[in-house]
Parts: C-alpha cells; structure tokens; sequence
C-alpha cells in the first residue's frame, strides 16, 4: 500500500512542477519582471519545459522505484530495534524552494505553457549531459521524497533521460567533499557552502561543481537576499532581488510572492501588487495560503481593488464560500475604511454583516465602526444608536467623542458637553470636540439653565485652552444677562487670543457703547475702519439695553445696517429672575433662563490614526516594549497569530509590568485564534491580577464548553460550563448551548427550564430551542 503511495506521489509532483513552470512564466509576464531582451535564467529546481514534448517517461517503471526506495527505508529484519526515523532520516529546516512536501490529491498533468515560442527539434541531436549529483546525494541519504521530486525534476528538464533502473545502486559516498557541499546546502550554510566550493576550486583546477548544485545555490541566496530587504523595509531592492530571480515567483514560494507584492504596494505601483496577489489566487490552490492571501491584501489594499480579488473566490465543497472564515473581519477592515472617506459606499451586505455581528457578539469596536460611518454620511440618529451601544459596553474617548457630534449635529449640546467632560483631554479631537460642545451649548436660544458647576468647569477650559468661540459666546452670554462690564472682558479676552474676530470686536463696540465708553468706542471704530460696516457705522444702541423695545422692521440704523449673521438679538421681555455664579476668579454675573440666539459651531472629526503594523516584519529584533506595542496593534487589526509572536518577544523584558501585559495578551491572542489550551499554558507565563485572572479562566472556559460541544462532549461541555458560572454569570448565549446540551441528552425537562429562562429574554435561539424539544417530546401535537 505505502509503495502505490510513492508512486502516485512521484506522478503528481510532476504535474505540481510544470504547474509551477506556468506560474511563473504567466507571473513574470504579467510583471514586467526582466528584460524582454534578456536570455531567459535556467530555473533552480526545475529547469524549462518544451511544450511539444509530455513530461514523464514511458520506460520508467515509477512502481519499481518506489518499491525500491521502500524497501531499502524499510527496517532491516535483521536489526528490528532500529526505527524508521533512523532509517529516513529527515532534512534539517533549510528551505527546499521548488519541491512539494506534501500533495492533497493526485491531479492530471496538463501540457505546459512555455514562456518563449518552442524550438523546432533538430533531427540528431547528441543527448544533453544530465547532472545527477542531486540525485546521487538524495539517494544516499535515503530521502524519499526529495529523490522522488528529483527524479520528475529532471524528466522535466529532459524528456529522453532515462533515469537508473536501480536508483539505490547509484554509488554512494563517491565524491566526499560533494556530499558534504550538499550537506552544506540542505542545511542553509550557504556562505559556507560558497567557501567550500572555493577553496576546492583552488586546489584542484580541473574540478568544477555541478551547475545544478549553483543553481540552486544561487537562488537560495536571492530568496535570502529578498526576505532580508523586505524585513528591512527595502522595497525597490525586493523588486529588483524577484526580477533577477524569476524562478522564485511559483506558488510553491507562497512567502516571496507576499513580499513582492508588498513591495509593489509600497512603492506605489499598487495595480501590480494587486496583479500579485490576483495571480496566486487564480493559480495557487493551498486553501490555507488563498485565505492569508486575501488577509494580507485587505491590510495593504483599498476597498475597491480588494472587491476585484473577492471575485476570484472559489466554491467550497459544502456549497459555502471560500473566504467564509474570514468574511467577518474583512466587513470590520472595510467599514474601518469608509469612515475615514465620506466619499466611500460600501456594500450593504456588508454592513448588515457587521450590524449582526455587533447585536450578537456585542463588541464595542464593531458598534463604534457602524457609529463613524454613519456620523460620517450624516445620518445622525443611527449614529447616536451605534455610539450609545459602543458606551453601554464600554465607556471610552472615541465613543464619547462620536456621541457628542452626533448629538451636537441634534441640536443636544448640553448632553454633549457632559459626555465629553471626562475625555476633554484625551486627544487633539477629543479637545475639539468638547470645546465645540462648549459653544454650541452656550449658544443655545432660550439658554439652557446650566448648573455653576457647569458654568465654572467651561470657563476654566476656555481660558486654558484659549477657545475663541466659547470665549465669544461667554460674552454674549454675559451681555443677555445685563452684565455689560464682564461682557466685555470676554469681548476683549477673544480679541486677545484672535484679534481679527470681528464678531467679538463688534460685541465689545456695543458694549462699550452701552457702557458710555465713547473713547472705547471711537478707538475700536478707527481698528475696523474699512473692515467693518457695522462697527464703522455705530450709531444707535438704544434697542440693546435690557428692556428697550424692539423697533420695527425696516425701522432704525441698527436694523437696517446689522447683517443676519449679528449675534445680538434685542431684548422685547422683562428680565427674569436672577441667581448669582462665578463665571471666573474675581468675576460675578447674573444667569438668567433668557439669551440671544447664536451660530453653532461644529467640529469635523479627524482622520484615523493609522497604526504601523501593516507591514510584515521580524518581532524579535523589536525591543520588548515595542514588541507589545506592536502585539496590541496587529490584535486591533484581527492577527492573531503574528501578535502571539510579538507577545513572545515583548516577554524577554526585565520589566515585571511589561511581561504582565504580554503573558495578558498572548493569551487573548491564542483565544482569538481558537487554542484554548496555549491561552491558558501563555497566562502562566507571568504573574496576573486577580480581574486578569479572572477574566482570562472565564474566556478559556467558554472556549472550552463551545470546543467540547462540537465535538458531541455534552457532559464535558456541562463541567465547563458549570465551572464558567461560578466565576460570572453565564450569557444567555451559553444558556442556550447548555439547553442543547441537556436536549442532546434527552434530559427534556432541564432543556425545557433553561430554554425558557433564555426565551423570557428575547433569545430567538432560546425560542427555538423550545420548539425542537417539542418536536422531540410532542411530535404528533406539533406536526
């Protein structure tokens, strides 16, 4: 059975390699990769197919040899305590570019497309030389495998090669400074293995090394080379590294095919990184490496060329999609995209699937991602929805900030001012944002009855901050209560901050004005001359004292010569009654529940702050406090497994808080990724506080009960769901697990209880739980 094996795989590995040869003809084509002028290289492992002529060999006997190899890796009856791991001795980790490790399933080998036009056969031509010495040293390592690919590898290259009828009589250990060269390649030594080469070629000059073992040699090197400036961030170099060595471009060098086409991203020829990334998914079928594909590519790409790769999606065998698995955090990754461009329509579909997943999961990042596009396209109330939601679940600066614009853009200031109050000082944008609020709440008409509290936290964040607006407002403020002297402190301090304000410059004229300050007034007049009509031409303030009428329309110079943007409006009712506060040190004025109206003041939201983890890099030469900053980014970003290695190094610290947070985050990171077992193996790793503790048993439990119950452990899935309640109190979503789990276990009437403790919530899935343990007990009533 084990030789059919072999022999079925020595076949595909022939088609996986001429496959491979198209790969990389159709992707350096595509690319521009090389001169057209320029000979094509000779390919490092397999070399160029003719098309007119079909790979494989008909008097090869592929049975036979894989009968041979397996007989001679077998174990020896004579010596049955040697095990086959002595007897196949396995390569070390050295790369081993062009040769498949492992097929899924045999596939029918296709005639080749060659990336230059055949050429013709000449009628006697001498048969080529073939360079076994790879064959030779695979052989005598007993390497099954690579002596396999070898052996397709070279019919490949020569159609008429006939390879030994006994493979394993090939002599062995013939040349040892050969076989240790190769040992030197297997091994990844390739300034070692340069040096060997040298220093042979120097004492004996009629020796030559085998052009295969220099091919490979070299290639090996240009992979080297290009991982090393991509990890550097070389961009150019990494391009000019995949055009020199064409070879590498297959999908069998899933990695370099990753780098390049980030580095074409990088350096702004973004259609080429797409074309990569199109070519390995119309040409590379390892479903593990499709799904990273589309992974990377979303991190790099806009939504729009990432909507051309999804086309490439292929049916899964289950009639579902290919990029179901990841299709969640691709709607998160667009979503994040349209709130930073208003101009962006993403897909509904889309944002249904982030809007159920917000309802169901309840993420406060998923709420907040609906809540900013939504602020961001205007539709205010839906966005309020999303950012109250956010705040339910957790209280933080970016959901406090959307919040208050969305209620600013309702009219709702005073609400948004109290939200904003603990993150004033959070960001840049958080500050904008309350001292918008600030504004917009002091220009409120009829003012609102702030508390002096309220009034005193405002003015000592205007003054710190120096905000004009507010400062303005303040003193209109001031000028509604009939307190002209504070009025015009305000007036003064914004002009102060911002002396071409001319609205605060006009509400110090007619203040002044009010005051009897002729002086005052004359001098602001000389200021704005020419720069303000209604300053310039002040005549009349008898309609702004407090209990003046207001003339008619048309009626009076004041009328006729304030413009509709004048923030004073004339007093026509009697002043209410009064209550004394502190609007600063040394300052009293009357606050009363009348006022002008006033301009709102808006704040526009910021762009995002992209984080740098985008790229791919080694975390290891981070410094561990950069190491779990980076860990913490490519979580937010919804990569697991790279955050686990960058929480690994983030570990080597001296500091006790920094491995704290990284054993914290590590653990997370495995519970994301579904390895319930290594989260709960990396929160050892440093000591944790009793909250961390807590929460991290808590999540290792519910993974644990949702792990068991797919595997059919109804009775484990209980344990850990009873030992997950005494730590919280259990969800509803795992009190309808639990349900199932006694409805698995005909324990109909425990089903029953729970389903409808669930049900009395609102739990659709609880409902339905219901209704299958009625189909079970009552099959008859029901149908």
């Amino acid at each position: 059975m084990k030789s059919s094996l072999v022999a079925v795989s020595a076949a595909v590995v022939v088609a996986t390699l001429v496959t491979g040869l198209k790969d990389r003809a159709a992707l350096q084509e595509r690319f521009g990769l090389g001169s057209a002028g320029k000979p094509a290289p000779e390919l490092m492992m397999m070399g160029r197919i003719k098309p007119e002529v079909p790979a494989g060999n008909s008097e090869f006997n592929v049975q036979l040899v894989a009968d041979k190899i397996e007989a001679i890796t077998s174990p020896s009856p004579s010596a049955p305590d040697t095990s086959d791991s002595d007897a196949v001795a396995p390569q070390p980790a050295a790369p081993q570019p062009a040769v498949p490790q492992t097929v899924a399933q045999p596939a029918p080998v296709t005639p080749p497309i060659a990336s230059a036009p055949p050429v013709p056969q000449q009628a006697a031509a001498p048969p080529p030389a073939v360079d076994e010495s790879a064959l030779r040293y695979f052989a005598s390592r007993g390497d099954k495998v690579r002596l396999q690919a070898e052996i397709s590898r070279l019919q490949a290259l020569y159609p008429n090669w006939v390879p030994p009828a006994d493979p394993l009589a090939v002599p062995q250990n013939g040349d040892k400074q050969l076989e240790a060269m190769w040992q030197l390649y297997s091994d990844g030594r390739y300034a070692e293995l340069r040096k060997a080469v040298a220093d042979r070629q120097a004492a004996d000059a009629g020796w030559q090394p085998p052009a295969d073992l220099l091919d490979r040699l070299d290639v090996a090197e240009g992979r080297a080379r290009l991982v090393n400036a991509s990890d550097l961030k070389q961009y150019a170099t990494v391009v000019d590294i995949a055009a020199a060595t064409p070879s590498l471009l297959t999908c069998s060098e899933i990695d370099v095919l990753w780098r390049v086409a980030e580095a074409f991203i990088q350096t702004e020829r973004a259609q080429r990184g797409q074309d990569a990334y199109a070519y390995i998914l119309k040409n590379c079928t390892n479903p593990a490496e499709r799904q990273a594909t589309v992974e990377k590519a979303s991190t790099l790409l806009a939504y729009q060329p990432m909507q051309a790769l999804l086309a490439l999606e292929r049916p899964a065998a289950d009639g579902s999609k290919e990029f179901d698995a990841i299709r969640d955090n691709l709607a998160r990754r667009f979503m994040a995209e349209g709130d930073d461009d208003p101009n962006l329509a993403i897909a509904p579909d889309y944002i249904a699937r982030l809007e159920k997943l917000a309802e169901t999961e309840g993420l406060a990042s998923d709420a907040l991602l609906l809540g900013w596009y939504q602020l961001r396209r205007n539709n205010d109330a839906d966005a309020e929805k999303w950012f109250r939601a956010a705040r339910a679940k957790q209280d933080s600066a970016a959901a406090s900030q959307g919040l208050a614009l969305a209620l600013i853009a309702r009219k709702a200031p005073e609400e948004a001012e109290d939200v904003m109050f603990r993150w004033r000082a959070d960001s840049d944008d958080a500050t904008a944002t309350y001292l918008a609020a600030t504004a917009n709440l002091m220009a409120l008409q009829p003012p609102a009855d702030l508390a002096e509290d309220v009034l005193h936290r405002i003015a000592i964040e205007v003054i710190a901050r120096k905000y004009v607006p507010t400062a303005q407002q303040f003193g209109w403020y001031a000028r509604s209560l009939n307190q002209f002297q504070t009025a015009a402190r305000w007036f003064e301090t914004a002009l102060a901050w911002k002396p071409d304000d001319e609205p605060s410059a006009y509400g110090l004229v007619i203040t002044r004005e009010q005051l009897s300050d002729r002086k005052g007034v004359l001098d602001l007049q000389r200021a704005w001359a020419g720069r303000s009509s209604r300053i310039t031409n002040l005549e009349d303030t008898s309609s702004l004292s407090p209990n003046a009428v207001t003339p008619p329309p048309g009626k009076g110079a004041l009328a006729a010569q304030q413009p509709a943007q004048s923030t004073q409006r004339p007093q026509t009712e009697p002043l209410p009654a009064e209550r004394r506060v502190i609007l600063q040190p040394g300052s009293e004025v009357v606050v009363r529940a009348a006022r002008p109206a006033m301009d709102t003041v808006t704040v526009p939201r910021g762009p995002r702050q992209t984080r740098g983890c985008s790229t791919t890099i080694d975390a290891g030469q981070l410094k561990p406090a950069d190491a779990l900053s980076r860990g913490w980014c490519l979580m937010d970003i919804n990569r697991p497994m790279e955050a686990i290695s960058a929480f690994e190094a983030a570990l080597q610290s001296p500091a006790r808080k920094v491995r704290e947070d990284a054993a914290y985050g590590q653990s997370l990171a495995y519970l994301r990724a579904g390895l319930s077992g290594n989260a709960a193996v990396a929160a050892t790793k440093a000591p944790q506080n009793r909250q961390r503790a807590a929460e991290l048993q808590v999540s290792i439990l519910a993974d644990r009960a949702l792990a068991a119950f797919d595997a059919g452990r109804y009775r484990e899935t209980l344990i850990y769901l009873d030992q997950r309640a005494q730590l919280q109190q259990e969800r509803i979503d795992l009190m309808v697990l639990r349900g199932y789990c006694y409805l698995n276990l005909k324990m109909y009437g425990d089903a029953t209880r729970i389903f409808e403790a669930a049900a009395a919530t609102g739990s659709r899935d609880a409902a339905r739980g219901l209704a299958d343990v009625r189909n079970v007990t009552h099959p008859d009533t029901n149908n």
